[in-house]
Order: structure tokens, then sequence, then C-alpha cells
């Protein structure tokens, strides 16, 4: 439900029915043309909106800068293994030198050795200490990361997200997003 949305394109939160955001990192949003074609098929309500209008020949519409879903999408329970939930469970930093820069991934016990690509032996890792590392067990090498691989629960992916907000937020968003903002009395 991600689509790629360019930072001066006017992108559109996208909310569940409860009025949570989708998923948090990355943070759910969608084009202003996928939102109004949303509206059309009656699949969303408009929460807030851009000063800033569409026309046509016979209509105006101010672009919608968030909606929420008339209909519930049940969340995910047990994340995906994909990289990005890899760098995010280990918040982007190798976990052998806390470099954050040049990211790869390392398997703790190596594939030639038995190792299985899966949460319980994958870690973040920057290349030179994937490098060094090798083909090589933490003990042989003499590497141990800092943190135990493990298989993230959905909200600990969220809360490390929070850690990492994306580069554009629209102050019509703040309220919906469970950022540390400063509240209104």
């Amino acid at each position: 439900m991600n689509a790629h949305v360019s930072q001066g394109g006017w992108p559109v939160l996208v909310l569940n029915a409860d009025f949570r955001p989708l998923s948090y990192y990355p943070l759910s949003l969608w084009s202003w043309q996928d939102a109004i074609k949303a509206v059309f098929l009656d699949r969303v309500n408009i929460v807030e909106h851009y000063d800033r209008a569409v026309r046509s020949p016979s209509f105006e519409m101010q672009l919608p800068s968030v909606v929420s879903l008339k209909s519930f999408v049940k969340p995910s329970t047990h994340p995906a293994f994909t990289r990005f939930n890899v760098f995010l469970r280990d918040r982007f930093m190798c976990q052998y030198c806390t470099a954050v820069e040049d990211l790869t991934f390392d398997h703790i016990i190596p594939r030639s050795k038995g190792g299985q690509t899966t949460w319980d032996n994958v870690v973040a890792a920057c290349s030179p200490c994937n490098l060094r590392k090798g083909n090589l067990t933490p003990q042989q090498a003499g590497m141990f990361p800092r943190q135990a691989p493990f298989a993230p629960t959905v909200h600990q992916l969220h809360r490390n997200g929070r850690l990492f907000p994306p580069n554009y937020l629209h102050d019509s968003w703040l309220d919906y997003l469970y950022w540390d903002t400063e509240l209104d009395p």
C-alpha cells in the first residue's frame, strides 16, 4: 500500500479505520493521485487537506493530506523477514562496530557451516566488518554482535521506526503520528 512518493509531490498519510498509521516505517504514504482515486472509489475518508487544490473544468477538490480507510485492515502480527526489517531491528547500525554507513547483513553462523538465513542468525553489519569476519564463526573471528539476533515483533519495529522519522512530515500529520511532539494544552 506504500506508493513511491516524492518529497514535493503532496504525499498523503494513510490511516487505518482506527486512525492509526498503517505503518510507521516506512510511513504509510500514498501519492495525491492515488488518494483522490480512493476518495472517488469511496474507499477512504479525507481527514485533513493541504491548502492546494486540483481542478478540472467542472470540479475542484482540495488535495488530501491525511486519509483514513473505511475498512479496517488487520495489522500483521509477524513482520516479514526482509533486509530492511533486519536493518530496522538493528537500528541501522553495524552490530559489530556501530557504523551506520555501507550496511549489509552478516550470517552469525556462516551458511557454509550450516547457518540459516533467519531472524536468529542474521545481523546488520558494515561491509568492512562483514569482510573481516568472512566465513568464520564469531568464536573463530573473535567478533560478537552487540545484540543477539532475534525475531522482532511489529511493536518493536514500530518503536525503532519512530527513532528515524522521515525527512518530510507535514504539520497536518502530527496529530496522527505517535512521535514525541509537544501537545497543545
